[in-house]
């Protein structure tokens, strides 16, 4: 088994519990969740498939305080004209791979994504991008739908906010398997915390991610690799 589920049920039951202001329930029906894949979550019976490698893209778990946090760079194998999505605790890895980064990419900008943000501007001299729903010093805004060419990759962003006001997933196609990269929208068998709003952190991760094709690779902000179709399936937030 790879990186560890970033959630176990009870850390599920929480979200749910804190995004519906019901501190004391435990029906998941009541809470929304499906019963079946909460279920599998206690067992801790299910693990998603791994995507197996895909060339251009280039995974990194680094640890940040009592967790770890993932950060990617996809690139054209062709060209290697690259893209980095956040930058973890330490962008070291990215920086040592044989690529061209010409953009970097944030999620969101909560501080476990964007730790080593200045280091890595700094090194590559490269613009960073983030939604104008969430501006930060240093990094350029854009507007929800814009979409970017990165040698033969098209990246289309997508709004996921609820979790962080500012939340985008990237969509990439051009390499042999769509992507999705979306920071703390979805995890495999869970989500990030409704910080913002709850219900919108649901809808938006429905519309904007769960609404692609179902082997579309999901590439969260923790814990491991997912797909679209598993998702629907087995994450008590949406398979119900």
């Amino acid at each position: 088994m790879g990186i560890p589920l970033e959630d176990n049920a009870e850390d599920i039951l929480g979200k749910a519990r804190r995004g519906l202001r019901l501190p004391g329930e435990t029906s998941p029906e009541k809470l929304g969740l499906g019963a079946a894949a909460l279920r599998a979550s206690t067992a801790k019976s299910w693990y998603p498939n791994d995507p197996d490698p895909i060339p251009g893209l280039a995974c990194f778990n680094t640890p940040f305080e009592d967790m770890t946090v993932n950060s990617y760079v996809v690139f054209d194998p062709q060209t290697r004209q690259a893209a980095a999505f956040d930058t973890g605790a330490d962008c070291s890895g990215m920086l040592q791979l044989d690529v061209k980064i010409s953009h970097i990419f944030l999620t969101h900008i909560h501080i476990d994504h964007i730790v080593d943000l200045e280091r890595l501007k700094e090194r590559t001299g490269v613009p960073a991008y983030v939604s104008e729903r969430e501006p930060i010093a240093g990094a350029e805004t854009f507007a929800d739908g814009r979409e970017f060419q990165i040698g033969g990759l098209r990246i289309e962003t997508r709004r996921t906010s609820g979790h962080a006001r500012g939340g985008v997933s990237y969509v990439v196609t051009g390499l042999a398997r769509r992507l999705v990269i979306v920071g703390d929208a979805i995890f495999a068998g869970s989500m990030g915390g409704g910080m913002v709003s709850y219900a919108e952190a649901l809808q938006t991760t429905r519309d904007g991610i769960l609404s692609l094709p179902d082997d579309t690779v999901i590439c969260p902000g923790h814990g491991p690799l997912t797909t679209v179709g598993e998702e629907k399936l087995h994450n008590p937030f949406f398979a119900v």
